[in-house]
């Protein structure tokens, strides 16, 4: 535990230690399930700005995808529960750290389950953009984080409605087989989409605010490590869909071109900002070669007919294809299968070298 800097950081440890030990003391029934996930996420979610959430904490919330959908949904709720119910900003990003490492490492049913809580309502529960912690200094500068974290996560959720399977789950690896595959059969609308809301995501990861130098350090430290490996994660989708884009180059119509080129001027942007997040942590040679292959799909384009800089005139006046979300739940596109997918014929990957580097490896 961090040393107690102020008489606001006092009272959040008495807060803490008089929760848990309420908590504790109803959760000693044996079948009272859903309130040892509530003890487990008071002790995850302290009130100290320097201890980001414990691995064992974390893993007993994990271990809920393991049990029924009914255990999954008390899990889910006691996070969210503590999440919209707190005023203290390391609180409030603790929850969301939580609610990261479900999405990145938990298992599908616990995931379903955070996809699509409240299940009434329509009421996006990450919704924290009025979030203020005026408390102190430090607080009121990890209120920042935390309206911009829930933006993020929120972005991490819808783009995996799109894609159809979450981005970062580190579960995703097992349809690597089936992924090359799964790429090739998309439609140049369906790969357009998924393309326009990964661009998006990494736009949303480049507004992260400016690291604290104070005792919140460790906790900002936590969330640009998991942004980090999102990060690799996006790269390794998009790489697969801007090659197949490259093999697809003669025969996009004019305004796929079009739509194709606004999303790489918007992935252009931010390379400056993800370098400098990820400074360090990184194999630069990986990352080197994905921004090689976006100018490499730049310079395709631009030898189509009347070339690049025509088509960046035309971008004015043009906007974007709406996208519309008619879940939370991946119903729309489901990995497993591919069953809806339209198949093409190809041997566009048979001598691709596609990256498909472990985010394990990428970061430290």
């Amino acid at each position: 535990m961090g040393r107690i800097t102020s008489f606001a950081g006092l009272i959040g440890i008495i807060k803490d230690k008089a929760s848990q030990s309420k908590a504790a003391l109803v959760s000693s029934n044996p079948t009272s399930k859903s309130l040892s996930f509530h003890l487990s996420v008071l002790r995850a979610t302290t009130h100290d700005p320097s201890t980001p959430p414990g691995n064992r904490h974390l893993n007993a919330l994990l271990s809920a995808g393991t049990g029924s959908r009914a255990t999954a949904a008390s899990a889910v709720e006691a996070i969210m529960d503590r999440l919209q119910t707190t005023g203290d900003a390391c609180v409030a990003l603790k929850s969301l750290i939580i609610v990261h490492h479900i999405i990145k490492h938990g298992r599908f049913i616990l995931r379903d389950q955070l996809s699509a809580f409240p299940a009434s309502g329509g009421r996006n529960y990450l919704k924290l953009s009025g979030f203020r912690d005026e408390k102190s200094p430090l607080m009121w500068e990890l209120s920042s984080w935390v309206r911009w974290y829930a933006l993020y996560l929120e972005h991490l959720l819808s783009t995996s409605r799109v894609m159809g399977f979450f981005v970062s789950s580190t579960s995703s690896i097992i349809h690597k087989d089936e992924h090359e595959d799964m790429v090739s059969s998309l439609t140049n609308t369906d790969l357009l989409r998924e393309v326009d809301a990964l661009v998006g995501l990494l736009q949303e990861a480049c507004k992260i605010p400016d690291i604290p130098f104070s005792c919140g350090k460790p906790l900002t430290d936590k969330i640009t490590h998991l942004v980090g490996e999102d990060y690799v994660s996006s790269v390794n989708e998009l790489y697969a869909r801007l090659n197949e884009f490259k093999e697809r180059s003669k025969n996009l119509s004019f305004g796929d071109r079009v739509e194709l080129v606004c999303a790489l001027k918007r992935l252009e942007s931010c390379k400056e900002r993800l370098s400098e997040i990820c400074c360090g942590n990184w194999k630069r040679g990986w990352l080197d070669g994905f921004w090689s292959l976006v100018r490499e799909v730049q310079g395709v384009i631009g030898g189509l007919e009347d070339g690049y800089v025509q088509i960046e005139k035309s971008i004015v006046g043009i906007g974007r294809r709406v996208k519309g979300f008619e879940s939370a739940r991946f119903t729309d596109r489901l990995v497993i299968g591919y069953s809806d997918n339209v198949r093409f014929p190809s041997c566009r990957f048979s001598s691709v070298d596609r990256f498909n580097y472990p985010v394990e490896h990428c970061v430290e």
